[in-house]
């Protein structure tokens, strides 16, 4: 008899229960084969796991990103990219929050962590906001919302996740990323628009700046479009690999940290902890869900799953719009890393066998669990502003992030029908 149902559900308790994510995996992962193969096989397994992915080259991209985005947060590049995208949006009904949008998808660029990016553009933007007479419910909706640009727009560490576990090129999978998150900055933008409609928001406008002083207040983003095109360029055109562009956008972020003049030692002492930190807390979630994947191979769950899907007689679209929907429904009860953790081993290798291509299905699952950072009850967006800015319900920010969610949902729709908006590039 398949047990594989009873364990799938005791993971789910463990993490609803607030288990870590990497010990509910490994620990499901480790009974689970015991249960299948035996204990001494099972333990040399999750040993492997471990231990063996653990010396592995490629994974030395995911701390160097990591200490890249440290840098840039260090760098202070936030408020001049900030700046930069208000120049030219003042003179337009809702600029602000605009320009918080746009912010919030050059900051990713550069960052690729998306709690970040809400906190830091949280502080930034939000005074601004409210000195203009901005309502809470949009100010924070529009710094929720293009926070979670920073798991999409590369590099994003959910992308480097996603491709260790699925065997995929990280450098594909960045390049992919890029068109999709230019139309969730594009759709966030017409979702300012469509609250302030919706709610007859009367919002002051300032004069529109001459062009060549809006030409001017794009020079504070000289630094980050740099290391952005030099990073992603690199990839690109073959100058280096992704792990080698890792290291090359971590130093280029520390010159951006000299030239600012925010170097200190004590600083770089800092981004290295946390970079230390970070990266010891990824490596023990990813290796859990490595283990966790034995557990599918071994028990049959993706075959099974594969047979309920039939139900839809075989159609690949059909099939797709049914995992969105499971999808849409885990957002709900897990976080964003959680959910993919979960779900990636178990749907891709199905995905595959009905000729989807992986890069585009890596995207089509950021892109969902991006919903899941500002929905309730666990948006982690809404969590780090509310940690910010106590005096705001959470509430408050939910009703604020519904055009958002909105347009997230087109965005999808658009990434199903126009599957070369993602591959394009790749």
């Amino acid at each position: 008899m398949e047990h594989w149902p009873v364990g799938l559900a005791i993971l789910i308790v463990l993490l609803l229960a607030g288990v870590p994510i990497a010990f509910a995996l490994a620990g499901v992962g480790l009974v689970g084969v015991a249960m299948i193969i035996g204990w001494t096989p099972a333990l040399s397994l999750i040993g492997s796991a471990f231990f063996d992915n653990g010396r592995e080259y490629s994974l030395s991209v995911l701390p160097l990103f990591l200490m890249m985005g440290n840098f840039v947060v260090q760098s202070g590049i936030a408020s001049e990219l900030y700046n930069s995208a208000y120049a030219w949006l003042r003179h337009r009904k809702g600029g602000l929050a605009m320009a918080t949008v746009v912010a919030c998808g050059a900051f990713s660029s550069v960052c690729g962590s998306s709690m970040a990016t809400a906190a830091t553009m949280t502080r930034i933007s939000l005074p601004s906001m409210r000195r203009f007479g901005y309502p809470d419910r949009l100010s924070t909706a529009s710094i929720a919302a293009g926070g979670t640009l920073g798991i999409l727009i590369p590099p994003s560490v959910i992308l480097v996740f996603y491709g260790i576990m699925t065997q995929q090129d990280i450098g594909k999978l960045f390049l992919a990323g890029i068109i999709p998150g230019l139309i969730g900055i594009v759709g966030y933008a017409l979702a300012v628009k469509i609250s302030i409609g919706m709610r007859g928001i009367d919002l002051p406008v300032e004069a529109k700046l001459p062009l060549i002083e809006r030409f001017r207040a794009l020079k504070g983003t000289a630094g980050a479009l740099v290391l952005f095109v030099f990073v992603m360029g690199g990839i690109y055109l073959g100058v280096f690999t992704p792990t080698e562009s890792a290291g090359m956008g971590a130093a280029g972020a520390l010159l951006l940290v000299v030239v600012s003049g925010k170097f200190t030692w004590g600083g770089l002492l800092n981004v290295l902890y946390d970079t230390m930190k970070t990266t010891a807390m990824m490596f023990f979630i990813l290796f859990g869900a490595l283990s966790f994947t034995n557990y599918v191979n071994m028990s049959g769950m993706t075959g099974d799953i594969q047979n309920w899907l039939s139900v839809f007689g075989g159609s690949p679209v059909a099939m797709i719009l049914a995992i969105l929907v499971i999808y849409l429904v885990l957002g709900c009860m897990l976080e964003g890393l959680s959910m993919i953790m979960l779900t990636v081993p178990v749907f891709y290798p199905i995905v595959a066998a009905q000729g989807f291509d992986l890069i585009w299905f890596g995207i089509f699952v950021v892109v969902i669990t991006e919903i899941s950072y500002i929905t309730p009850p666990v948006g982690m967006n809404a969590f780090v502003l509310r940690s910010v800015v106590p005096d705001v319900r959470l509430g408050t920010i939910f009703r604020g992030l519904l055009p958002f969610v909105a347009m997230d949902i087109v965005r999808i729709g658009l990434i199903i029908a126009f599957p070369s908006l993602v591959l394009l590039l790749t």
